[in-house]
This record gives C-alpha cells, structure tokens and sequence, in this order.
C-alpha cells in the first residue's frame, strides 16, 4: 500500500457521493429553519457550531475512537456495547431511525468495496455508521486522527450543504462557513478524544427539540 492510499480511501469514505443517504437528513436543521431559528449565513454558522461543540465533540468523537480501537482488537463485544451506546444517546425516533438507516447502508456497501464483514461484526454496524466506519477505516490502516478529522469534514459538509438548500444561501456563503469552521475541526478531534467514559454523551437541546417536531412538519424535504 502506497503511503498515499490510506488518505484517498478516507476521502472515498467521506465522500458525499457514498450512497448511505447522508444527503436526505438535517439532523433537524430543516425545522429550524422552518421556524426562524436559522435564517441566514451567522445563524447557521452558530447553529453547527453547537452541534460540533456539543454532540460532535462528547458523543461521536470519543465514541469513534472507541470502535476504532475495538476494530482493531477484533472485539465484537466492545463494538456492540459502543453502537448500542450511540444510538441509545441520540434523543428522538428520527435521529435513531437515521443512525440505523445508515448503519444497514454502510453494512451493505463495504463488502463491495473490499472490506470484508464478518457476522459476528454485522449487528453492529448495521446499528450505526459510526462502527462501520470505524471498522472500515482500520482495515484501510487509516491513523484514528486523520479518520476522525475526516468524519467531522464530512458531518460539517453534510449539514453546512444542507443549510444552503433549506434557508437558502448561495454556494459561497456556504463554502465561508465551511472554511471558517473547518478550522474548529483539529481542536474538537483533541478534546473529543481525550474524554473519559464516564463523559461521554451529550444533549443539544435545540436540535432535540427541532428534530421531534421536524417528525410532524407538514412540507418537507429530508428525512430528518
């Protein structure tokens, strides 16, 4: 393996294009923006900013490098307690449904793209792509840093693009706040690593409250 191919796997893993059907959620935001919440470039700025200083940073951060580690130890019982940990942490039926939707997703595509999936593994990462990911990462011999900082670009992208097709925002306004919050991304993987099991988790209370009512919203383009 060149010492350049760990890192292009990780942009095919991150990739927008990856059919796991990252693109159909908002994780919320559509709602938000639905009732003037979010209404412009600065609001959706500090929108994600939340998400990333909170959710990102104390619940996916930590809880990848734990699967990566488990991955790596060929431990399918600290993989399964871990997934079950994510989704049992995300606070409404969407953000559920969406963790296992992508789960199943992922479970299915990496096989074909040579990874391989054992079925002691596969409830897991049927569970939530955060293990798949992890998983796959590992076989790939991604260094957990740069497969963390990867996973939050790709968050970022996700709901930054989202933003610009709800609110909406022109493609420039959208890539500033990509730009200016990628910056956040090395600072959120070192604290995000660093926290111990007993603090891992974290609520968002506006997007747990977005979210349960975007479940009801009566026009609306994404699936969560």
């Amino acid at each position: 393996m060149s010492n350049g191919l760990p890192q292009l796997r990780l942009l095919h893993l991150v990739s927008p294009s990856l059919p796991v059907g990252a693109f159909t959620y908002s994780q919320g935001l559509e709602w938000a923006v639905e009732c003037g919440w979010v209404t412009g470039r600065d609001s959706l700025r500090n929108w994600v900013v939340d998400l990333m200083q909170t959710s990102m940073t104390y619940l996916e951060v930590p809880l990848l490098g734990r699967l990566y580690r488990a991955a790596a130890d060929g431990d399918t019982d600290a993989m399964a307690h871990w997934s079950h940990c994510l989704v049992a942490a995300r606070e409404t039926r969407e953000l559920r449904e969406e963790e296992r939707n992508r789960g199943r997703a992922l479970a299915t595509l990496l096989p074909e793209l040579g990874v391989p999936v054992s079925a002691e593994l596969l409830p897991s990462i049927r569970q939530c792509q955060l293990a798949g990911f992890a998983h796959a990462v590992g076989h790939w011999r991604i260094p957990l840093q740069q497969a963390v900082e990867g996973y939050l670009w790709g968050w970022l992208e996700n709901m930054v693009l989202a933003g610009v097709k709800i609110v909406p925002l022109g493609q420039t306004a959208g890539q500033q706040v990509i730009a200016e919050l990628t910056a956040l991304i090395p600072g959120a993987v070192v604290t995000g690593l660093q926290v111990e099991d007993a603090s891992i988790g974290a609520s968002c209370t506006a997007q747990s409250i977005a979210s349960s009512l975007h479940e009801t919203q009566h026009t609306r383009i994404y699936r969560s």
